[in-house]
């Protein structure tokens, strides 16, 4: 327990110190190609999203590893490689839709590569001539495609968009990413901190005996806040969030990242093993660390679209 401890003390700063240098690369491209890209609306703007994309052309392919590792347990065994490449495809195609002559196709192309993943994988068992456990192949890659790669898109979405007048017109969005990072995390950390001193009532103990509502409450109180000094930090890069917004959202988004977390849980418990992998030290593998935030994203990206 306390090795996991001092793990996670040592690699959770380092990977939040890694991540906060590739977002501060990713801004400055903007910045340098600013006016490289015409958009819809007749502005001009830099490239986006360049630093995101390459962490999650990175983490996905680990991440299906262990997906498919974990579905593997009930006999649903995707084609990892068709679904890793699915994933990419989607994070691409959410990278390409800051382009003017890209979103004229952006809903077409998403159902087409979605299509392609499926009939990719009916023919990769055609070619092996075998039609034992097709379906369960096809859909199991068709579901990793789509709950990494779907998932992953509204993160970057947001990040292109968000600078293309996604929030009022404000360019902002790498804020707006550190802050769905900041808020979840802090979830986690308030939720185990208050479990472990004040936690007397189990959330879900058939499922995840460690949680407590007293843990749950505690991390949503601790991602307000952090979402509360969000807003009052980058006042000028996230003008649209009032102080009381911005706890709504630390909360919701907390909220969200927990249920992330339990639904992990639920696979894990099926798959009968306690981290998704082993790759990141006192934390587990790479599906343990992104389960939440991916999870948080499609949420974050209709509560800035409303903000």
């Amino acid at each position: 327990m306390q090795q996991a401890l001092r793990n996670r003390l040592t690699f959770g700063p380092l990977m939040l110190g890694a991540l906060i240098v590739i977002l501060e690369l990713d801004l400055r491209i903007e910045h340098w190609t600013s006016g490289w890209i015409a958009g819809s609306d007749g502005r001009h703007y830099g490239l986006c999203g360049v630093g995101l994309f390459v962490i999650l052309m990175l983490l996905l392919p680990l991440a299906t590893q262990e997906l498919a590792t974990l579905f593997s347990a009930e006999k649903v065994r995707p084609y990892r490689f068709l679904a890793a490449a699915g994933s990419g495809l989607l994070t691409l195609h959410a990278f390409l839709t800051q382009f003017a002559w890209f979103q004229r196709i952006a809903a077409s192309a998403f159902a087409f590569a979605l299509v392609l993943v499926m009939i990719l994988a009916a023919v990769r068992r055609v070619w092996g001539r075998n039609t034992h456990e097709a379906i369960t192949h096809m859909a199991g890659t068709v579901l990793a495609t789509l709950y990494l790669g779907g998932l992953g898109w509204f993160l970057l979405a947001l990040r292109v968009k968000h600078s293309m007048n996604f929030t009022h017109g404000y360019q902002g969005s790498t804020e707006s990413i550190l802050m769905i990072l900041l808020t979840v995390k802090s979830a986690d950390i308030g939720a185990f901190t208050f479990g472990s001193l004040f936690g007397q009532h189990k959330l879900i103990p058939w499922l995840s005996p460690r949680k407590s509502w007293e843990g749950l409450f505690g991390g949503l109180a601790v991602a307000a806040l952090v979402g509360l000094v969000c807003v009052e930090v980058w006042q000028r890069q996230l003008p649209t969030l009032s102080p009381i917004k911005g706890c709504l959202f630390g909360a919701i988004i907390g909220l969200v990242g927990q249920a992330g977390d339990l639904l992990e849980s639920l696979m894990k418990r099926d798959a009968e093993v306690k981290d998704s992998g082993h790759l990141i030290p006192g934390f587990g593998g790479v599906l343990d660390v992104i389960d939440s935030p991916l999870l948080a994203a499609p949420v974050a990206y209709l509560l800035f679209s409303w903000s």
